[in-house]
């Protein structure tokens, strides 16, 4: 390839908290339009804002779980637009003054393609605190502004430009992602809007240090159309070089149903916003004190939890990655292992059944009536071969339905596997002599047939024989 893509990121991430940022009104998806607002984040003239605690505390966790300087002294500023969707035609931001600068985060795994990717370090320029918008929805001709999203807190992470392909970016995102659910910061729905990001992007010859002309990306709503965005504009660049166009900087929309970026507008340079303090908010000062008190509250990351179930419970690395996906996942497994004589076989039902159902259900993990003891528990039982897997198949829905103990329910319908061996022996004498074909056929060597037998077995032992035993007793009594 001729040319080398820069990329780097914007990611906007609404923060976790009860009410917004700047004033009390709750911070809540999914109300009526414009029924969660005030004067404060309505605009009136002559309202105060003040600061969420919670908000900015969290703004420093996430500094600091990406290897972030905190700032000792920091400030709020006014970014000036004017637009529906900000009705005071300023936004509270911070400008010079963030939170958190010069930080990285570790790249690995896959990218969207599954594609293994070198391990890298991407950093990060700074994390900044700023209000939400309010959100704008277009339909049948006309245009509303909801003000509901207005004031609630808003992370901006901004990326140094160290990716160079789409799959790189895909990661970045999806690490991104994870840091922020583990922290407790956000939840990071993109359904929801609470988790958006912009992409720049340059190409460059081959060789070349400077920089090519940066192009802004919006309308990025999932990480795949970021990466099919990214694919495409390198694309479109590469092609408009060879065709010896000039390139100019400007921002560019996505349309994902399309497949191709659109002009929005030229690309405002940041003297247009003119930035100033604040004069309603005080600066922000934080004590070494303050910020070793928030390093020590920081949770368990991703990989040193990947980690963690492979040495501690044997897990495979691609059972460890699948389970961390959603802490939620990860914490319930986590508890259900510690308790469980075989942890591998609680991964195998967490991961094989478990988020089946969960996903055909639409229920999230933590309302699954399915406790981790009752998981832990129906493991066990098919570990010390009271059960075996097929009966352990015919009572998980019924774990799920009702959240009954995996004991009572094989207690109740009677479903503890037999292991007698002398029962298993009558019940393979039985199938012997009602298939006596099948028997010609494995006595001539046709060994497959052996498992039409155990079937056999097992139907007329209603499922309840030990499928071990059943094999021993065949061979024994057909050799």
């Amino acid at each position: 390839m001729k040319y080398e893509a820069v990329i780097g990121l914007e990611v906007h991430v609404q923060v976790r908290t009860a009410s917004k940022m700047f004033c009390s009104c709750p911070n809540r998806y999914g109300a009526e339009p414009n029924t969660l607002t005030c004067p404060v984040c309505l605009g009136y003239p002559g309202t105060l804002p003040v600061p969420n605690h919670e908000a900015i505390l969290k703004a420093v966790r996430a500094g600091l779980l990406t290897g972030c300087e905190i700032a000792r002294f920091s400030k709020f500023d006014r970014k000036s637009y004017f637009y529906p969707d900000l009705a005071k035609n300023y936004q509270i931001s911070q400008y010079d003054l963030p939170f958190c600068r010069n930080g990285s985060i570790a790249l690995s795994g896959t990218g969207f393609s599954g594609e293994p990717l070198p391990e890298k370090t991407i950093g990060i320029t700074r994390i900044h605190l700023e209000e939400d918008p309010a959100k704008l929805n277009h339909a049948a001709g006309a245009s509303g502004a909801d003000y509901n999203r207005s004031g609630v807190p808003l992370l901006e992470i901004v990326s140094e430009p160290d990716m160079r392909s789409a799959d790189e970016a895909y990661a970045y995102l999806t690490r991104i992602k994870e840091i922020m659910q583990y922290g407790d910061i956000s939840d990071c729905d993109m359904e929801k809007g609470q988790m958006r990001c912009d992409v720049n992007i340059s190409l460059r010859p081959v060789g070349q240090k400077e920089f090519g002309t940066k192009i802004e990306l919006k309308n990025l709503n999932s990480f795949r159309a970021a990466h099919r965005a990214v694919e495409y504009e390198i694309w479109r660049q590469s092609t408009a070089l060879d065709n010896g166009e000039t390139l100019r900087q400007e921002t560019r929309g996505w349309n994902d149903d399309a497949g191709e970026s659109y002009l929005m507008r030229t690309k405002e340079q940041a003297h247009d916003y003119r930035y100033f303090p604040d004069p309603d908010l005080m600066p922000v000062v934080f004590t070494e004190e303050e910020i070793d008190e928030l390093r020590r509250t920081l949770p368990e990351m991703p990989d040193a939890i990947r980690a963690r179930f492979v040495a501690d419970y044997g897990l495979t690395s691609y059972d460890a990655e699948v389970l961390t996906q959603d802490r939620f996942v990860g914490a319930w497994f986590d508890a259900a292992a510690k308790l469980a004589k075989a942890p591998k076989l609680v991964a195998n039902w967490v991961i094989s059944e478990l988020l089946r159902v969960l996903g055909e259900t639409k229920c999230p993990i933590d309302d699954c009536k399915i406790t981790p003891a009752n998981l832990a528990e129906l493991t066990d039982l098919i570990e010390n071969k009271t059960i075996n897997g097929k009966i352990a198949k015919e009572i998980f829905p019924e774990m799920f339905e009702t959240g009954a103990r995996p004991s009572e329910i094989v207690k109740a319908r009677g479903l503890v596997q037999v292991s007698d061996s002398g029962a298993i022996a009558a019940v393979v004498a039985e199938a012997i002599a009602a298939n006596p074909a099948q028997v010609e056929q494995y006595r001539n060597g046709n060994a497959k047939v052996l498992q039409f037998l155990v079937g056999q077995v097992m139907k007329l032992s209603k499922g309840k024989a030990n499928p071990q035993l059943v094999v021993a007793e065949l061979k024994k009594q057909l050799d």
